[in-house]
C-alpha cells in the first residue's frame, strides 16, 4: 500500500514513519503546513525535516507555498476555532495531491501529538478523504509520543514550542507562569 504522509514536522514524523513502515506500508511524506508562523520557524520544521527525510531514504514531496495569509484570513472569523480551519486545509490538501498522484490512501504526524484534537483531526481528514475518493488511513499514534520525542531529541531535531500557528504562539507566552514555593 502506497501512503502519504501529511507532516507537520521530523520530531513528531520519526515514529510514525517506522510503525507505517513496520506494517509494511510504502510511505512517502508530504509537506504542507500553511499555518505555521514566523516564515523562520516554517523553513526551521521544513529544513529538519528534508535533512531526515535524506537521512532515511524517505521520499519528500514539498508543497513550499508559505500560506500564512490563505491560513489567517480563513480563521480570522473565530480564531478561538482556528483548528477546525487548519486541519480542514491541511488533509484536503494532502487527500487531493494523493488522489491526483495515484496514492492508495493517506494519513498525518498530527495523530500522534496528545496536544492536538484528535477526534476533529479524524472527522476532518475522513471528509477529505471522502472528497476527493481516496482511502484515509487511521492510525492513533499518541502511544509512540514520548518515545518520538526522546528520539528527536537523541537526534538532535529542532524542537518547537508550540503547535505552529501564531495564535498557538501567542498562546504558549500568555500562559500564567507557574510559580514554585
Amino acid at each position: 500500500m502506497k501512503t502519504l504522509l501529511h507532516i507537520c514536522c521530523a520530531p513528531c514524523a520519526n515514529m510514525c514513519i517506522d510503525t507505517l513502515r513496520e506494517e509494511g506500508i510504502e510511505v512517502t511524506g508530504y509537506w504542507y503546513n500553511p499555518n505555521i508562523h514566523p516564515f523562520t520557524e516554517y523553513r526551521s520544521r521544513r529544513n529538519t525535516l528534508r535533512d531526515y527525510a535524506a537521512a532515511i531514504n524517505l521520499p519528500l514531496v514539498e508543497q513550499n507555498d508559505y500560506g500564512i495569509r490563505p491560513f489567517v484570513r480563513a480563521v480570522a472569523e473565530n480564531i478561538a476555532g482556528r483548528c477546525v480551519k487548519c486541519y480542514e486545509m491541511r488533509f484536503r490538501q494532502t487527500a487531493k495531491y494523493a488522489a491526483e498522484h495515484g496514492f492508495d490512501s493517506f494519513t498525518s504526524t498530527l495523530f500522534i501529538s496528545p496536544y492536538q484534537k484528535h477526534e476533529l483531526m479524524r472527522e476532518m481528514a475522513e471528509r477529505a478523504a471522502e472528497e476527493f475518493g481516496v482511502q484515509f488511513l487511521y492510525r492513533d499514534f499518541r502511544p509512540y509520543f514520548k518515545q518520538g520525542q526522546d528520539r528527536a531529541r537523541e537526534l538532535g531535531f529542532y524542537m518547537q514550542k508550540y503547535c505552529g500557528c501564531i495564535f498557538s504562539e501567542e498562546e504558549r507566552y500568555l500562559k500564567p507562569k507557574k510559580i514554585i514555593p
